[in-house]
């Protein structure tokens, strides 16, 4: 892991040596742009969100939204890397990798809903993710193609449910459910968690599948880079013109006022700029044609998917020019389970909880310090160490089991 490899050229390991252990090297520029993913999301969580004159912030109108999905595109990626990046796995080595992500899945979802005990005040992703990693088990195994048109299809039949099915789905009343949750309401956990909660694990398997369809291709490539670059930028503007265009010559703006509660412009507007985690007001179609933050909706998850994809082609396109900066981002991107965990204990202890920009000033450079110290000397992050070492487990005894004598 020392050495930052590209997994599409070379450098897979033979099935028979080890087909427990079948695993790539890590790219540098992708773990430099989830650093950059979850610095963003620390400055959304930690930074205003409206200025003294109620208006929105710079956090808000570049980061709400985007930050997170650049993160969860990022989580595809990885799952396409450990599935076999451009040469993906096939029969028991894709065995192994399936079983491995699922043990992954658990676990991450169970520290989840465990952090939710502490409290940060803040939208928790991580039980949210376990929840994508169960549903992505069985798509390690497809094509670019494949993926790409299942995220089309996650982008917009799954918004379609959401917006049909609001007000007849089991509700939990929480942002962050615990185990406590689960026990005493399963059912409306699980809705929660894939439907009408914040982070919406069905609608956002389009983040994960374009994610996966990304990893596939070579990110060694300049002209992978800034295809992914320009088609993001290409995409991102296309969504937002679509929504702009609806809301605005569409009649889609007003129609929304008259079928919110209070028919007040000013409570659509704040949905549209600072996002509808706690639901969206009202039961109107055109809420599909909305690139509100968090709202998942079509243009919106579209939207992001390009910005997503024009941030991984621009790090990956600077990587040799700015090696330095990337050097010492990708540590933190390497292990961002722990500095996420990490961050959300932090928030939980209302420490500078009255000084915000000291706050993130203090965690994003804690995060990037403690990451190239622990990197350079142990490796995995705590928490990835320890996740690793469960799943590789599982991976080492899935595959074994099938193997017979040579």
């Amino acid at each position: 892991m020392s050495k930052a490899a590209d997994p599409n050229q070379g450098g897979e390991p033979s099935p028979s040596r080890n087909i427990g252990k079948l695993r790539l090297p890590r790219v540098k520029g992708v773990d430099a742009a989830r650093c950059v993913a979850l610095l963003g999301m620390l400055a959304v969580n930690v930074l205003p969100a409206e200025t003294f004159r109620e208006e929105p912030t710079l956090t808000t109108l570049l980061l709400a939204g985007r930050a997170s999905a650049l993160f969860a595109v990022l989580a595809g990626v990885s799952l396409a890397f450990i599935s076999g990046g451009r040469h993906r796995f096939r029969d028991r080595p894709l065995l192994v990798s399936k079983a491995g992500l699922a043990v992954r899945a658990v676990l991450v979802l169970c520290l989840g809903l465990g952090i939710a005990y502490a409290d940060p005040g803040v939208a928790i992703i991580l039980a949210y993710y376990g929840v994508m990693f169960l549903l992505a088990v069985p798509l390690l195994g497809l094509p670019p193609w494949a993926l790409a048109a299942l995220a089309v299809g996650f982008a917009t039949v799954a918004p379609a449910l959401l917006v049909g099915l609001q007000g007849r789905l089991p509700v939990l009343e929480t942002v962050n459910p615990t185990v406590t949750d689960v026990v005493a309401d399963p059912i409306g956990t699980a809705g929660l968690l894939t439907f009408t909660g914040f982070y919406p694990a069905l609608p956002w398997m389009a983040y994960l599948c374009a994610g996966l369809a990304i990893g596939r291709l070579d990110l060694s490539s300049r002209r992978t880079a800034a295809w992914l670059l320009a088609g993001g930028i290409l995409l991102a503007a296309a969504a937002w013109a679509v929504s702009a265009f609806l809301l605005g010559t569409g009649g889609g703006f007003d129609r929304l006022v008259a079928s919110s509660p209070g028919d007040n412009p000013r409570d659509v507007k704040d949905v549209l700029i600072y996002g509808a985690g706690e639901g969206l007001p009202g039961r109107s179609w055109w809420w599909l044609a909305v690139t509100a933050p968090y709202s998942s909706m079509p243009p919106e998850l579209l939207h992001t998917i390009g910005t997503s994809a024009a941030v991984l082609g621009l790090i990956l396109l600077l990587g040799k020019t700015f090696d330095p900066i990337i050097g010492v981002l990708a540590p933190a991107g390497s292990m961002t389970l722990t500095l996420y965990s990490a961050h959300l204990l932090f928030m939980a202890s209302g420490i500078l909880g009255d000084r915000p920009f000291a706050s993130l000033a203090v965690q994003s450079g804690a995060a990037v310090i403690f990451a190239v110290i622990w990197h350079s000397s142990r490796g995995k992050g705590p928490l990835e160490a320890a996740l690793g070492a469960a799943s590789g487990r599982v991976r080492t005894r899935v595959g074994t089991a099938g193997s017979g004598p040579s």
